[in-house]
């Protein structure tokens, strides 16, 4: 099954046709005026790390462990600004700059592997004056040293010190995947030491009230645990145990 990433690459048809004319137009094309959820929601959101929001929405949602944070101790949650890029090009990541808003984060996917290092200090330094939060790319970066002495988060799946090109159109604010989910403009990253998940806007809600109940029932197991409660205890699992026909010895009849 094609992925949205290669659909996107895939050579344009150059037919006359209105069909065509739209498949021509939706290989390179920059979608503007996506509607993002309220600030103060994904302001919210980000209280609650992506262990506890996945847990929380039944585990969807997650890109991945490849996807490594470059800082640590940093946690941010924004609306997805998408930018679909070509192998060692970072053309389509300059456009994308020009559609991002405060409180956006921008998610960066090639339409086929590549390592090398498409974003540095200067392109962070153009999505801080924008009020971006963020960098997630399923690809690599470089100035690293810099990107965290300016606390530019950035969550990448390669550092590289190899640069990119600017020739090759791709597409802003269309679908990418990554990790094998798909990442809508305009719908919410969540990202902390842990990784990156991506939520639908229409379960933004959703998330915050299930990650705060999730985060309830946590805080008593942590108060109970510390009092010297066993987790066999808490979580019921001595049944569990003896139905999978675990037995308790002692020491000297082990080595009988």
């Amino acid at each position: 099954m094609s992925t949205v990433n290669e659909l996107a690459s895939e050579p344009l048809n150059t037919g006359s046709s209105t069909r065509a004319s739209r498949g021509l137009r939706s290989n390179r094309v920059v979608v503007t005026g996506v509607p993002r959820p309220p600030i103060e929601q994904l302001d919210q959101l980000a209280g609650y790390g992506v262990a506890t929001a996945h847990e929380a929405l039944g585990r969807t949602g997650y890109l991945g462990p490849e996807l490594r944070p470059i800082q640590q101790g940093t946690r941010i949650a924004g609306s997805v600004v998408a930018a679909l890029v070509w192998p060692g090009d970072n053309l389509m990541i300059h456009a994308a700059v020009e559609q991002c808003a405060p409180g956006d984060i921008l998610v960066v996917a090639p339409t086929s592997p590549c390592t090398d290092g498409y974003f540095g200090e200067l392109l962070a330094t153009s999505l801080a004056a924008h009020g971006v939060r963020g960098l997630i790319i399923d690809a690599g970066v470089r100035d690293t040293a810099e990107l965290r002495e300016m606390g530019f988060p950035v969550w990448s799946r390669h550092v590289s010190a190899q640069g990119t090109v600017k020739a090759t159109a791709g597409a802003v604010n269309v679908p990418v995947v990554i990790g094998g989910q798909i990442v809508r403009p305009g719908s919410v990253v969540l990202a902390d030491d842990d990784g990156v998940m991506t939520i639908p806007a229409r379960d933004l809600a959703r998330a915050i009230e299930a990650s705060a109940a999730r985060e309830a029932k946590e805080q008593a197991t942590r108060v109970a645990l510390a009092a010297g409660e066993l987790g066999l205890d808490r979580y019921n699992l001595r049944p569990l145990l003896k139905d999978l026909g675990v037995e308790y010895v002692t020491y000297e009849e082990y080595h009988e």
